[in-house]
């Protein structure tokens, strides 16, 4: 299984950016993906997950600011990131679970910063 995951760079307080990660090497049932991410000195938290049934669920601090959505004929889930903030400043991560275990991306950086 890969992940690859895109999108990630420098963006200024109030910006937008869109993450992108294209999963492949799939040969067993997907119930979830989604995105985490990893401050500097804090655990890795949830940011945003999706089933492959359309459920979706969202950490308290990005409720309303970063939708995610799946591509199921590509494979692919995106995080689209609005107003954001020092706060979501982490290196970010796709996560992929099903019938075979967890998967994870190699993680892309995220600063915010102006």
């Amino acid at each position: 299984v890969q992940l690859v995951e895109s999108g990630g760079g420098l963006v200024q307080p109030g910006g937008s950016l869109e993450l992108s990660c294209a999963a492949s090497g799939i040969f067993f049932e997907v119930w979830l993906l989604g995105w985490y991410r990893q401050a500097p000195g804090k655990q890795r938290e949830m940011v945003a997950i999706t089933t492959t049934r359309g459920g979706t669920d969202y950490a308290d601090s990005v409720k309303g600011r970063f939708p995610i959505s799946l591509d199921n004929t590509k494979n692919t889930v995106n995080l689209q990131m609005t107003n954001m903030n020092s706060e979501d400043s982490a290196v970010y991560y796709c996560s992929l679970r099903g019938s075979r275990g967890s998967y994870w991306g190699q993680g892309t950086q995220v600063t915010v910063s102006s």
